[in-house]
């Protein structure tokens, strides 16, 4: 339903703001997780339990010097960061908190920013500019690190890219269609099979049905977002600190929030394309539950991303690439082609 311009930016800047903080303490449970994880403390002296450890994270950086090496491109320097940022936050236009309208003071709100006829394509297409912050970050950088990191990274990006939107063409033909509201609505529907006695009621969850492709998407969902193990535009072991070897201060502190605000969003969209989004046991009932099963499953792929960090050690570059081309796109392809064939199938269009 539509409703006033001034009331969608109210939304935002409400949903923008949420994404923030949710941003901060993802680095205060990342950290949580990996002391966990490494039978260390993690954070622990700034408030209770360390909770104002982000808070601490964010005065620090706003008080360091800001350092320009000397042969920098200024200008391309400054808003390269900004970049990064600012397309990983314009993702969350897209992705709904609810299928319904909610009553509030007599004004009728959306649970959603904008629902695009193809708001999926939107998601992978602005995924795709953020590399252009790493590029020209790394080029500005007048360092040979940060440019090799750069190029690493629009290699890396291109590979994962391409297979993160075929993992996803299973589930555009499965719904017949590319509005995430209107894939997670189709999801929201109940499965009844009869075998003999027994009645079994699922979810129409499409990981239930696109479990390969689910695979698929979380792996290049992971190398998409450059992180461990395929975090090789940074490799301190090869390249210094790769794009950003020569940012610092809040500059620097622009990258990490994007890099953090994409896994957020990132894990929003999987948990939505694949999980049912809101869907689960009383949603239907109140509104604020499928808001809680939302964050629920993004918190798990969140835990995952973690966990992958945690565990296993970087690839080398030509394994990381070797493992796109070589596995991931014959896998995603034929995923497609069998969905298309069961779909054909399943409407009489398929004979032999």
């Amino acid at each position: 339903m539509e409703q006033p311009i001034w009331l969608t930016f109210i939304v935002a800047f409400i949903f923008m703001n949420v994404l923030l903080v949710g941003m901060a303490y993802m680095t205060w449970y990342e950290r949580k997780v990996l002391a966990a994880m490494q039978d260390r403390i993690g954070p622990n002296r700034t408030g209770w339990k360390g909770l104002l450890q982000p808070l601490a994270d964010g005065i620090k950086l706003l008080g360091k010097e800001d350092l320009i090496p000397a042969h920098a491109d200024k200008v391309v320097f400054y808003f390269a960061p900004l970049v990064v940022f600012v397309v990983a936050i314009t993702r969350v236009a897209v992705i709904p908190f609810g299928d319904i309208s909610i009553n509030i003071f007599g004004q009728s709100i959306n649970l959603w920013i904008t629902d695009l006829n193809v708001g999926a394509l939107f998601l992978l297409a602005f995924g795709s500019l953020g590399v252009y912050g790493i590029i020209l970050g790394g080029y500005a950088s007048a360092n040979r690190y940060s440019l090799l990191g750069g190029l690493r990274s629009a290699a890396q990006v291109i590979s994962y890219e391409i297979i993160l939107g075929l993992s996803l063409m299973g589930v555009f033909l499965l719904s017949s269609s590319l509005s995430i509201r209107t894939i997670m609505q189709d999801q929201m529907r109940e499965l009844t099979f009869s075998i003999g006695p027994l009645h079994l009621v699922l979810p129409n969850w499409y990981i239930l049905s696109q479990p390969l492709a689910f695979v698929i998407f979380f792996i290049a969902a992971v190398a998409e977002t450059n992180r461990a193990p395929f975090d090789l535009p940074e490799a301190e072991t090869e390249l210094v600190s790769g794009f950003h070897t020569e940012y610092s201060a809040f500059r620097f502190s622009f990258y990490f929030l994007g890099e953090y605000i994409n896994m957020i969003v990132v894990s929003m969209f999987a948990a939505t394309m694949f999980l049912g989004g809101i869907d689960g046991p009383g949603a239907d009932r109140f509104w604020g539950i499928g808001i809680l099963w939302l964050l629920l499953k993004v918190v798990l792929f969140l835990f995952f991303y973690i966990w992958l960090r945690a565990t296993l050690p970087r690839f080398r570059y030509d394994q990381l690439m070797g493992i796109a081309w070589k596995i991931l796109i014959p896998l995603v392809l034929i995923n497609v082609l069998i969905t298309a064939l069961i779909r054909l199938a399943g409407q009489g269009q398929l004979s032999f």
